[in-house]
C-alpha cells in the first residue's frame, strides 16, 4: 500500500472493527451453515477505497475466532475475503464488482464448512454448503449492496471522505 497516511490507517482499522462488531453482534444470523453476515455489505469498500480490504480481511479473521469453525476459517475464510476485495477494487462495473464476493465465499467457506462438519461426505456437505453460502451472500451483495454503491457517491461526506483518503 503506497502512501499509507495515519488517516488511511485509522479508517483501515475502523472498517475492521466495524465488520467485527456487526458480525458478532449478530452472532446468530453470522454463523453456521447458513450466515446471513451483514456485515458482508461492507466489502463494496473496496470498489471506492482498494485499502479497506486489509481491513476487512482483519475484521473477518477476528470474527471468524467466534464462529466454531476453527483454524480454517479463521485463515481460508479471511483470506477469502482478502481476495474478493482485491478483485473488487480492480472491477470497475458496479454488478459484477460484488460478484468475487458472493463466488470466493461460495467456495472457501462452502468448503471449511463441508470439511468442518461432513469430512466423510465432503463433496456433498460442499455442494450443499457452497449453495447456501453462496445464497445469502449473494442476498446481502446485491439485496444491500448493489443499491448502496449507487447511492453512497451521491453523498457529499462520502466524496469528502473519497478525497481525503486519495
Amino acid at each position: 500500500m503506497k502512501n499509507l497516511t495515519v488517516r488511511k490507517l485509522t479508517f483501515i482499522a475502523v472498517i475492521g472493527a466495524l465488520y467485527t462488531a456487526l458480525t458478532v453482534a449478530l452472532a446468530p444470523i453470522s454463523y453456521g451453515p447458513v450466515q446471513f453476515r451483514i456485515s458482508e455489505v461492507l466489502c463494496i469498500l473496496p470498489f471506492f477505497y482498494p485499502s479497506t480490504m486489509w481491513g476487512l480481511f482483519v475484521g473477518c479473521a477476528l470474527s471468524n475466532l467466534f464462529g466454531g469453525y476453527g483454524p480454517l476459517d479463521i485463515v481460508f475464510g479471511s483470506l477469502a475475503t482478502l481476495a474478493a476485495g482485491f478483485c473488487t477494487s480492480k472491477i470497475r462495473f458496479r454488478p459484477l464488482a460484488l460478484l468475487p464476493v458472493v463466488l470466493f465465499n461460495a467456495v472457501v467457506v462452502g468448503a471449511v464448512i463441508a470439511w468442518s462438519s461432513t469430512p466423510g461426505a465432503f463433496w456433498a456437505g460442499f455442494t450443499v454448503n457452497a449453495f447456501q453460502i453462496g445464497l445469502a451472500e449473494f442476498g446481502v451483495m446485491y439485496i444491500i449492496g448493489l443499491p448502496l454503491l449507487y447511492i453512497l457517491p451521491r453523498y457529499k461526506f462520502f466524496n469528502k471522505l473519497r478525497d481525503a483518503l486519495a
